[in-house]
């Protein structure tokens, strides 16, 4: 049960850090590392923090950058390649490690590491087998610290940053809260940077086209991890049920003064009911293999519960088979929903906006009357947004 999404008081956002019983926090490269060193003390003030949560009961899993930013100084010649990136990541992730195990160690808690890639994630017995550890050790009050296995991981199948494996670390424990501290107070209206009086943004409770667009793109020099990789984070989080922050964390201390309401953050409340755990799973697919472009129609049909129909397709995108992943996206470019193909992409070209009955003549057999079932069909855009993208 997610104690937190019961007991949050949304008129006090802060408290969710109090009250949420399992909690996923995000360290970014630009706070663990300045100039290819580890800032020790700011970490032990985390492990002090996170000390006190676990005094509470709550059940903490850290997601970590600054592998590569740590193993980079160590390189010679530095990083100037993928081989490269995934030598740094090897020699700094023994190290960074190696630093939360002593700091947790000062403060009564036992870390324990798991390197993930999306594969972990995407693969059904995978999926669960990861969960299942990460419950054996949630259960004993060991600290889980993730990290994406960068020493594998190659840019078209990778998580990409840490926001988004934060997010889905968070589906896939059933978080109540998940916190990303980065360098950032959170969402602006625009980039506080660049435009003077841009507004800070506490709540959002929907991932609209707008707060799309306030996103922009911007990232730190250690990190991949910009504003808009956020949002999408938080889209995972809100449709999985969970809380989700971004707090500005350079400071030590961090966690505890956000706990106070003394830090400034954006908070996502979710507005609506969490997805089934399978389509979490859906949901949280990192590389689509292909996209189908549906009407106004589907779109309606899509939310009102039912499955996508072949007559509302009107193009399709990309190679895929039976079975795979596919995005669901309006004509407008609005990526509404991600599925499971019940057709290779050849045969959708055949049948995309056919009605049922012309299968048989069209393809040579009457395969399914869908071509993604609504059980195997994640909806990733509320309903309102869906509207505005129309």
């Amino acid at each position: 049960m997610q104690q937190g999404n019961e007991t949050a008081d949304p008129a006090n956002p802060s408290r969710m850090l109090l009250e949420a019983h399992r909690v996923v926090i995000k360290v970014g490269s630009a706070l663990l590392v300045e100039n290819g060193r580890l800032r020790r003390r700011w970490l032990d003030a985390l492990a002090a923090d996170i000390g006190a949560m676990r005094t509470r009961g709550q059940q903490v899993v850290l997601v970590t950058s600054g592998a590569v930013g740590i193993g980079r100084s160590a390189l010679a010649g530095g990083v100037q390649n993928l081989a490269d990136r995934q030598a740094a990541a090897a020699i700094g992730q023994i190290r960074l490690f190696d630093a939360y195990r002593r700091s947790l160690a000062r403060h009564g808690a036992v870390g324990a590491q798991m390197l993930l890639t999306p594969g972990d994630t995407e693969d059904r017995l995978r999926h669960l087998n990861a969960r299942s550890t990460m419950e054996a050790l949630l259960s004993r009050a060991i600290v889980p610290i993730v990290n994406e296995n960068d020493t594998v991981a190659f840019d078209k199948h990778k998580f990409g940053d840490n926001d988004r494996l934060a997010a889905r670390v968070g589906q896939l424990i059933s978080a109540d809260l998940v916190v990303l501290l980065s360098d950032v107070d959170g969402l602006y209206d625009a980039d506080p940077r660049s435009v003077p009086g841009a507004r800070h943004i506490p709540v959002v409770r929907a991932i609209t086209p707008e707060i799309k667009a306030k996103a922009g793109d911007a990232g730190t020099s250690l990190g991949t991890g910009g504003m808009a990789a956020k949002i999408a984070a938080a889209a995972l989080a809100l449709g999985a049920g969970s809380h989700m922050a971004i707090a500005n964390g350079r400071e030590e201390g961090a966690l505890g003064a956000l706990t106070r309401g003394d830090a400034r953050a954006t908070w996502f409340i979710p507005s609506s009911e969490p997805l089934t755990v399978r389509k979490q799973w859906i949901a949280a697919t990192v590389a689509p293999s292909g996209t189908l472009i549906v009407d106004r129609g589907a779109i309606k049909a899509l939310h009102a519960g039912n499955s996508l129909l072949s007559v509302g397709v009107t193009r399709v995108e990309g190679e895929f088979f039976s079975g795979d992943p596919v995005r669901v996206r309006s004509m407008a470019g609005e990526d509404i929903a991600i599925g499971l193909s019940n057709y290779d992409s050849n045969e959708v070209e055949v049948i995309a906006g056919q009605r049922t009955e012309t299968f048989e003549e069209l393809l040579g057999y009457q395969g399914p009357d869908t071509l993604i079932h609504r059980d195997n069909l994640a909806i990733t855009v509320p309903q309102k947004a869906a509207k505005e993208a129309l």
